[in-house]
Formats: structure tokens, sequence, C-alpha cells
């Protein structure tokens, strides 16, 4: 994508109200303004929060709110010149139950309270294979602590992932840590008991997967 097709999205993302961009400064500098209020101020509804976590064009996150209107849901991505696309479709579309939020994943705890959210989707994430980048990976022990502060008790996650690798090493950390594995399968579309939100949305790139023959796989848990 070139430079002044970059800055017209960034420009363009400015002037929706489902886009939300702050600054580091402003999440770690003193209380974010939103935390412990999406529901309220943000979405101006009391419906149950459901994230997706480096959401790309922001495809899963507006395909899930389509299929689950009584759900808000929140894509959240440090590129928001790729969201940019899920944002004007929701715009375009007149959907109120999902917005996107410019951050880093890392920072997640203090942009939601403890309890605030229900549900985490992991779609597609960069596997970061290299040993050197395990504190990268989204399903690594720091960041499941994470997610363990900001959902509510009976919260999930959901990893659904082309990455063999990434699928291994989670299953292996959340057998290892005693984490509860509620579905787990290593090729969705060869199990007649995929659930419809893991089979029924593809994105892009999983389309691109998909005729490479490439298999996907799906992790449902909670952390323990």
């Amino acid at each position: 994508m070139g430079s002044k097709n970059k800055l017209k999205r960034f420009k363009e993302n400015e002037t929706f109200s489902n886009v939300i961009q702050p600054t580091r400064e402003e999440i770690t500098n003193k209380e974010f303004h939103l935390k412990g209020k999406w529901a309220k101020e943000f979405f101006k509804n009391d419906l149950p929060i459901v994230l997706e976590l480096g959401c790309g064009k922001g495809e899963y996150s507006v395909g899930l709110a389509k299929m689950y209107p009584e759900k808000n849901f929140l894509g959240i991505d440090i590129k928001g010149a790729r969201f940019w696309r899920g944002a004007k479709t929701a715009v375009e579309e007149e959907m109120n139950n999902v917005g996107f939020l410019r951050t880093q994943i890392e920072l997640i705890d203090l942009i939601f309270a403890e309890n605030e959210v229900d549900e985490i989707w992991i779609t597609f994430p960069d596997p970061q294979i290299k040993y050197k980048r395990t504190k990268h990976r989204l399903t690594n022990t720091e960041f499941l602590q994470k997610y363990k502060k900001i959902l509510k008790p009976d919260g999930v996650v959901n990893l659904k992932t082309d990455s063999e690798f990434m699928h291994g090493y989670t299953l292996g950390l959340l057998h290892g840590e005693g984490h509860e594995i509620l579905h787990a399968n290593h090729d969705v579309y060869k199990n007649e008991y995929s659930p419809e939100e893991v089979v029924g949305i593809q994105t892009f790139y999983e389309n691109q997967y998909l005729e490479e023959n490439k298999k996907i796989t799906y992790i449902k848990f909670r952390v323990k």
C-alpha cells in the first residue's frame, strides 16, 4: 500500500465514530478514560464485550458482529490503515456493535478493567517462531495472565490459526499450566463439530491459506 493511500485511510479513520486511536501516553500515564466504561460510553449499551486481538483488516470482527448482534465487538490492531476497511464497512452498514481500537496489544490490561471483557478472539496471529520472539507470541504466559485479568471469571479465549507451530505451542502451554481446554481441533473444515463462528467467517488471508490446502486449527480455552 502506498504512503498516500495510508495517509488517506488514517485521515478517514479520524472521522469514524467507531474508531478510537489513543496515544501510548494517554494509556500509560493516567487511568484511561474508557477503562471500565467501554459498553456504556463507547458502545452506548450494556451488552457483552468481545475483543479481536491483531484484527488486521477487521473482517472477523465485522463478521462476528453480524452473526451476534447481541454482543459488542472491538477489533484491536496497531496498524490503523489495515482496519480502515472493517471500520468503513461497519459505518456504511450502520453497525453499532463493532468498533476498532488502534493500540499495542500488550497494553490491554491498562485499557480494560478487571472482569470487563467476556471473550477474546486471536485470529491468524504471527506465530513468532524464533525463540527470541517468544515474548511476542499472543498466547505466551504473560499474555494469558493479562487476558485473565480483564476477562470475566467464565470468559474464554479463541485461537484460530493456520500455523501448526502456534497451535502446538499453545496446546502444550495450556496443558502444562493447567488451563481449561474447551475445544481443540487441528483441521476445522474436516470436523463436523466445528462451531459456526469458526467455519462461517473467512478472512482474505484465510481464503489464501485454504487455496494452498493449509489446515486451519482452532482452540477454545479458559485461563485458570
